[in-house]
């Protein structure tokens, strides 16, 4: 059986302003929850941050997503673009395998930085390379659409 989740966007300033107006003026932290459309746990998530700076706290929320890559050690990025001015054919998946095989088959890099490596370096051209790839065959929808108006144009012909 399949979970559905509800997916909550995030409170906008004005909603998160409305909030507090609403419990500062009732004391009611469910009366100003319903008012702003909001949960308790939200109440409570920015209560803290209204507390310590009123209302000029309640405009940014905290990012957590990391603003900078990891570094890579030079040497690292150094094979991996060896490896790719070697082969020029290889793929992001194979120099990772690569690099994880001459390190007893321990990752050290993924994927996804090879690439990044790559297009720091200017080396890694995936708009060419995309266009480069072979057409996919037609889904199973698409083969049988076409089969069913393949048959119905037939029938009509008779």
């Amino acid at each position: 059986m399949t979970q559905n989740h509800v997916h909550f966007p995030r409170t906008t300033p004005a909603q998160r302003k409305l909030l507090f107006e609403t419990w500062e003026a009732t004391g009611s932290v469910p009366a100003a929850c319903q008012v702003a459309h909001v949960g308790r746990g939200t109440f409570y998530y920015w209560k803290s941050r209204f507390d310590v700076g009123s209302y000029p706290a309640l405009v940014e929320f905290a990012d957590h997503a990391p603003h900078t890559h990891a570094h890579i050690a030079d040497e690292l990025a150094q094979q991996v673009l060896s490896l790719r001015q070697h082969h020029p054919s290889w793929g992001k998946r194979r120099i990772s395998d690569e690099v994880a095989k001459g390190n007893n088959w321990e990752p050290l890099v993924s994927p996804n930085t090879v690439k990044r490596i790559l297009s720091d370096a200017g080396l890694w051209s995936g708009l060419a390379r995309a266009a480069g790839k072979k057409k996919r065959p037609a889904s199973v929808a698409a083969r049988t659409k076409q089969a069913r108006q393949s048959t119905s144009t037939s029938v009509l012909c008779r």
